[in-house]
């Protein structure tokens, strides 16, 4: 057998994706590379590794055991060039972290400059939703997490990033000429919520509680991207956090319909687990920003990350 390491790394995210175009996205490769690939790969084995049923990818059980297989492998290369690079001096590692979907808004702007100071840091970001990023949090999978809600029942530690604010949007089919409105806007109006287990929701479902708001409730959709698009299409309105909306509000595209409590205010939080035993430090050579640097303990994973100002 002759496959690469490119093969490897293909087909592990293939049966984690269990999708070639979302394999694809994943990696920056084009659909039919990613084909060719799983069907170089697949040819160095007599069973099958991939089955389709309908328009639905599967992967087999013998698939299975060779992703699995794919994933060690390519964890002890990825071993082996960091200590590599630990012995060069410089900052290398994995860092994995777990986002909410808005936090896709925000979580560059706070990594680009260390990412550009250290290339050899390996970034997984994961984007899900509030109930699904603690989960991965509590498991282990990932180092650190973005929430702009904090879990209760967790013991963790935290970084306040910044400020996260929700505004009651709409499209431009209707216009809202007053200054301000009561509640009795949500009388006329149709809401698009996020699905159970969203941070975003969590947070519009409280304010509408404690304002006994009367909500005509639409449809669900499971990111604030999908919110948005049906927004745009004149499906409903939303209570969204206004990152993410800019350019659509610029374009006007969307607008803020003026609710006299609004914006709902909640924070973003960068937070570990407090048993992790992460040290946090400042460090120099950012004179205009305060840095941290996390080191996890041993291990060889060292990461720093700046709590730039960020603004929409």
């Amino acid at each position: 057998m002759q496959y690469t390491l490119n093969q490897l790394q293909i087909f592990l995210k293939i049966s984690q994706t269990k999708s070639i175009t979302k394999a694809a996205e994943e990696l920056f490769l084009t659909q039919p590379a990613v084909s060719i690939q799983l069907k170089n790969f697949q040819n160095q084995f007599q069973i099958p590794l991939t089955e389709v049923v309908g328009r639905q990818l599967f992967i087999t059980d013998f698939g299975k055991e060779i992703a699995n297989a794919a994933e060690n492998i390519l964890n002890e290369v990825y071993a082996i060039n960091y200590k590599t690079l630990a012995y060069k001096g410089q900052l290398s590692g994995r860092l994995k972290i777990s986002i909410v979907s808005t936090g896709k808004y925000i979580m560059p702007h706070f990594l680009s400059g260390f990412l550009k100071l250290n290339p050899e840091i390996e970034l997984l970001l994961d984007v899900t939703n509030k109930s699904k990023v603690i989960e991965s949090l509590e498991n282990n999978e990932v180092d650190f997490s973005l929430v702009s809600v904090l879990p209760e029942k967790l013991a963790i530690d935290k970084v306040e990033l910044m400020q996260n604010k929700l505004f009651l949007i709409g499209n431009h089919d209707k216009k809202f000429k007053q200054k301000s409105y009561d509640k009795s806007i949500f009388d006329e109006i149709q809401l698009i919520y996020r699905e159970k287990g969203s941070g975003t929701r969590l947070v519009m479902e409280r304010f509408i509680e404690k304002n006994n708001l009367p909500v005509h409730k639409k449809m669900e959709l499971t990111s604030n991207e999908a919110v948005k698009q049906a927004v745009l299409a004149g499906i409903g309105y939303s209570i969204m956090p206004i990152i993410g909306l800019k350019n659509e509000l610029v374009q006007k595209e969307l607008q803020i319909i003026p609710f006299k409590n609004f914006p709902i205010k909640s924070t973003w939080h960068l937070i570990w687990m407090k048993n992790k035993n992460l040290s946090l430090i400042k460090i120099k050579g950012y004179p205009k920003y305060p840095v941290f640097l996390c080191a996890k303990l041993n291990s060889s994973l060292w990461f720093s990350f700046q709590t730039t100002k960020y603004s929409v």
